[in-house]
Protein backbone atom coordinates (compact mmCIF):
# COMPACT_ATOMS: atom_id res chain seq x y z
CA UNK A 1 0.00 0.00 0.00
CA UNK A 2 1.26 3.34 -0.76
CA UNK A 3 3.06 5.58 1.96
CA UNK A 4 3.58 9.21 2.57
CA UNK A 5 6.01 11.00 4.68
CA UNK A 6 4.95 14.31 6.10
CA UNK A 7 8.51 16.74 7.72
CA UNK A 8 8.46 19.44 9.60
CA UNK A 9 11.71 20.85 9.64
CA UNK A 10 13.20 24.15 10.62
CA UNK A 11 16.54 24.92 9.30
CA UNK A 12 19.11 26.60 11.37
CA UNK A 13 22.10 26.58 9.12
CA UNK A 14 20.91 26.77 5.33
CA UNK A 15 24.44 26.84 3.87
CA UNK A 16 25.03 23.09 5.22
CA UNK A 17 21.51 21.87 4.68
CA UNK A 18 22.00 22.98 1.15
CA UNK A 19 24.29 20.14 1.15
CA UNK A 20 21.43 17.64 2.13
CA UNK A 21 19.61 19.29 -0.42
CA UNK A 22 22.21 18.92 -3.67
CA UNK A 23 22.73 15.09 -2.97
CA UNK A 24 18.64 14.35 -1.60
CA UNK A 25 17.54 13.16 -5.39
CA UNK A 26 20.14 11.38 -6.51
CA UNK A 27 19.58 9.37 -3.11
CA UNK A 28 15.87 9.39 -3.55
CA UNK A 29 14.95 8.32 -6.87
CA UNK A 30 15.88 4.83 -6.97
CA UNK A 31 13.36 3.79 -4.74
CA UNK A 32 10.26 5.22 -7.42
CA UNK A 33 9.16 7.36 -4.58
CA UNK A 34 7.54 10.99 -5.80
CA UNK A 35 8.22 14.41 -4.03
CA UNK A 36 4.91 15.34 -3.72
CA UNK A 37 5.74 19.19 -2.36
CA UNK A 38 7.76 21.41 -0.62
CA UNK A 39 6.65 24.64 0.91
CA UNK A 40 8.77 27.39 3.34
CA UNK A 41 5.05 28.77 4.00
CA UNK A 42 1.83 26.26 3.82
CA UNK A 43 -1.57 27.51 4.40
CA UNK A 44 -2.33 26.89 8.15
CA UNK A 45 -6.18 26.00 8.19
CA UNK A 46 -6.28 25.42 11.63
CA UNK A 47 -3.65 25.13 14.99
CA UNK A 48 0.04 26.22 14.63
CA UNK A 49 2.82 24.84 12.03
CA UNK A 50 6.15 26.18 13.65
CA UNK A 51 8.58 25.08 10.72
CA UNK A 52 10.45 26.70 7.94
CA UNK A 53 10.04 23.72 5.29
CA UNK A 54 7.17 21.18 4.88
CA UNK A 55 7.88 18.48 2.86
CA UNK A 56 5.30 15.82 1.71
CA UNK A 57 6.84 12.26 0.21
CA UNK A 58 5.08 9.13 -2.01
CA UNK A 59 6.75 5.92 -1.38
CA UNK A 60 5.09 2.48 -3.10
CA UNK A 61 5.02 1.19 0.86
CA UNK A 62 6.39 1.76 3.97
CA UNK A 63 8.93 -1.06 3.54
CA UNK A 64 9.96 1.10 0.53
CA UNK A 65 10.58 3.91 2.37
CA UNK A 66 12.67 2.57 4.79
CA UNK A 67 14.74 0.70 1.92
CA UNK A 68 15.58 4.63 1.26
CA UNK A 69 15.78 5.71 4.48
CA UNK A 70 18.44 3.20 5.84
CA UNK A 71 20.32 3.24 2.64
CA UNK A 72 23.88 4.07 2.16
CA UNK A 73 22.96 6.44 -0.36
CA UNK A 74 21.16 9.11 2.07
CA UNK A 75 22.25 8.20 5.23
CA UNK A 76 25.74 9.72 3.14
CA UNK A 77 23.64 13.05 2.99
CA UNK A 78 21.42 13.13 5.76
CA UNK A 79 24.33 13.83 8.71
CA UNK A 80 23.83 16.98 7.08
CA UNK A 81 20.37 17.82 7.81
CA UNK A 82 20.59 16.52 10.96
CA UNK A 83 23.44 19.42 11.64
CA UNK A 84 21.18 22.30 9.76
CA UNK A 85 18.19 21.58 10.91
CA UNK A 86 15.48 19.76 13.29
CA UNK A 87 12.44 17.94 12.07
CA UNK A 88 9.37 16.37 12.82
CA UNK A 89 8.98 13.31 10.49
CA UNK A 90 6.10 10.88 10.36
CA UNK A 91 5.35 7.90 8.06
CA UNK A 92 1.62 7.48 7.07
CA UNK A 93 0.47 4.47 5.31
CA UNK A 94 -1.99 5.16 2.37
CA UNK A 95 -5.97 4.57 2.83
CA UNK A 96 -7.94 2.38 0.80
CA UNK A 97 -11.50 3.17 0.24
CA UNK A 98 -13.46 0.53 1.27
CA UNK A 99 -15.73 -1.33 -1.97
CA UNK A 100 -19.15 -0.07 -1.89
Amino acid sequence: MTAYVVAKLTITDPNTYASYGNGFMAAFAPFGGKLLAVDEAPEVIEGEWRCTRTVLLEFPSKAVMRAWYTSPAYQDIVRHRFAASTADIVLLEGFALPAA
